[in-house]
């Protein structure tokens, strides 16, 4: 793909106009938690970072976070010095939000980067004309349009844009085999944000099977002499120089505890504050009617049945009425199990960066059916990398659009407020529409044998490692 085609150039300035637009809009209390990191950052000595609690939205990301919280307050001091004021709690003058949408905009600059080179990665049919039958242009609209991102970064406010930029480009290196900066880019995004974790496995399991052991017997089983030492540290190595950079000035200060009590604050409670549509959030209904029921029945006194929420954003003791409470172990050996066949599966028989780009999205999904305080907003860890996937497979094109018409469609509360409600639901709309019309005709003319579809290419032949697999689109 000539990744300089106009087209790339459009969507991504257009897109980034259409951020613009957003910056009245309504925004969360996350926006007023990045303004308040921005401020800790800027005004107090790092060994205070990660005990201010002025105010209730504490630090809480790992430590490279706070480092470019760090770097943005240099930019937002001249915009306005208040916003960098610890005391200066919800504080939203025109210059800071000004400031604050534009950081998410430029910083989103990684996220159209990473996507020009996972557009790199796919393969494309030859000769082919018309931009709607690339797999590169179909691509590049799933992710750079993706409504998920749109709304919960431009409208709602984050910089998940960021984080996945660094994601999506660690996959892509992985897929053009340079897989120490893909470990390295991994590495960073950790350090970053911990939630990562969920796909973690993915990445060591496929790291240690396929970089460091270098061949495979005939029969595609591990050959244990082939195992190379010095891959193995190398990849100590970097990660062990990126945790060091991240962490090193913290534990030279004494403040490794309390920088990791802040990161893992296990007594939040079980799910979000907005439950994720998870297996949890089945146990909280099924708990909550039996409670219900109980109490209709007289077999349970209302006034004995605990007050506490099994949900929260902050830190808060939980526990459910009737079934069993379930404890962050609980749900570490849940999730172990959900992703430990996917993991077992590209160990034992390795196929390649797509097979551990599979195993990524089922880690994912996984971690977000079992994990512990899951926020609605993981599934975009899912979705975003299920699209590369989308436009080679007709298979996992299918699953793509189950999975973000359902997925997103589960982002709608984040945006509750009557002004938006025509926002969410055009764009929403907008980009089901186009997913379901452009992969439908992306895999007519990729698989041209499957029954209702176009006739073959001259020759009668498919483009090589188009994907083609039956299932319904």
């Amino acid at each position: 793909m000539a990744v300089a085609d106009s087209w790339f150039v459009s969507l991504s300035v257009g897109v980034s106009l259409l951020k613009c637009l957003f910056f009245h809009a309504y925004r969360s209390t996350d926006f007023e938690v990045h303004r308040n990191w921005l401020a800790i950052t800027h005004s107090l000595p790092l060994t205070r970072w990660y005990h201010e609690n002025t105010s209730e939205w504490t630090l809480d990301y790992p430590p490279l976070f706070a480092w470019f919280e760090l770097g943005l307050s240099q930019a937002a001091q001249h915009f306005d010095r208040n916003m960098l004021q610890v005391e200066n709690l919800n504080y939203a003058s025109p210059p800071t939000v000004l400031f604050q949408r534009l950081s998410v905009v430029f910083t989103d600059l990684l996220f159209i980067f990473a996507v020009r080179e996972c557009c790199r990665c796919v393969k494309e049919q030859k000769g082919s004309r018309d931009v709607w039958s690339r797999p590169s242009f179909v691509l590049a609209v799933l992710l750079l349009w993706n409504f998920g991102l749109l709304i919960v970064d431009h409208i709602h406010f984050q910089y998940n844009g960021f984080l996945f930029g660094f994601l999506l480009l660690s996959v892509a290196k992985h897929l053009q085999s340079k897989h120490l900066q893909g470990a390295l880019l991994f590495a960073v995004l950790l350090n970053l944000k911990h939630i990562y974790l969920y796909v973690a496995p993915a990445y060591g399991v496929y790291l240690l099977r396929s970089y460091c052991f270098t061949q495979d017997n005939a029969d595609g089983s591990i050959r244990w002499r082939s195992f190379s030492p010095l891959r193995l540290l190398a990849l100590a190595a970097i990660v062990t120089s990126v945790c060091a950079l991240s962490f090193g000035p913290f534990v030279a200060a004494g403040q490794l505890p309390q920088v990791l009590s802040r990161l893992f604050p296990f007594k939040r409670g079980l799910c979000h504050a907005y439950w994720a549509p998870n297996i949890w959030a089945l146990y909280n209904v099924v708990d909550k009617a039996l409670a219900t029921l109980g109490v209709r029945l007289k077999l349970l006194q209302e006034a004995e049945l605990p007050r506490a929420s099994m949900t929260g954003g902050l830190v808060q003791e939980f526990q459910h009425s009737v079934l069993p409470s379930i404890s962050p172990s609980v749900t570490l050996v849940c999730t172990l199990l959900s992703i430990l066949p996917a993991a077992a599966s590209i160990w034992w028989r390795p196929r390649g960066a797509r097979g551990f780009l599979r195993c990524l999205l089922l880690c994912a999904l996984g971690s977000f059916m079992f994990g512990w305080h899951v926020h609605e907003k993981a599934i975009l860890l899912a979705i975003l990398p299920l699209s590369i996937l989308a436009v080679e497979s007709r298979e996992d094109a299918g699953i793509f659009l189950v999975l973000t018409t359902t997925g997103h469609y589960s982002l709608f509360p984040l945006l509750f407020t009557p002004a938006e409600l025509p926002i969410k639901v055009c764009l929403m709309l907008m980009f089901t529409v186009f997913s379901f019309t452009a992969l439908r005709k992306l895999h007519r003319l990729l698989c041209p044998q499957l029954p209702g579809t176009s006739a073959p290419s001259p020759g009668g032949r498919l483009p090589a490692g188009s994907g083609c697999r039956r299932g319904g689109l």
